[in-house]
C-alpha cells in the first residue's frame, strides 16, 4: 500500500510565484479555447460551411490570436510546453503538435 501524499507544511505564498501560476493558469485555459476554435474553423472550412471571405477573417484572426500568445509566453518567460498540464493517468491537457 503507498504511503498518502503528505501536505506541504506550509503553502508557497511567493507572490511572484503565485503570478507566475496564475498566468500560466490563464494562459492554458486561453491557449485550450484557441486550439478548440482553430479546430473547429477547420471542420467547418472542411464541410463547405463558410464563405471565402469569412475564411479569410477566421484564419486572420487565428493567426493574430496565435501570434499574441506568443507575446504573453514571450513575456512571461513561458514556453509551450510550460501550459502543457499533466493530467496523470490522463496525459496532457493539450495535444502535442
Amino acid at each position: 500500500m503507498s504511503e498518502p501524499a503528505r501536505i506541504p507544511p506550509r503553502i508557497d505564498a511567493d507572490p511572484e510565484s503565485v503570478e507566475r501560476g496564475l498566468v500560466t493558469l490563464v494562459l492554458t485555459l486561453v491557449e485550450l479555447l484557441r486550439q478548440l476554435m482553430e479546430r473547429q474553423a477547420i471542420r467547418r472550412v472542411d464541410e463547405g460551411d463558410l464563405s471565402d471571405e469569412q475564411v479569410e477573417r477566421i484564419g486572420t484572426t487565428l493567426m493574430l490570436l496565435e501570434d499574441r500568445m506568443a507575446e504573453l509566453r514571450d513575456h512571461f518567460g513561458l514556453t509551450p510546453e510550460d501550459l502543457n498540464i499533466d493530467l496523470g493517468p490522463l496525459g496532457t491537457l493539450l495535444p502535442r503538435e
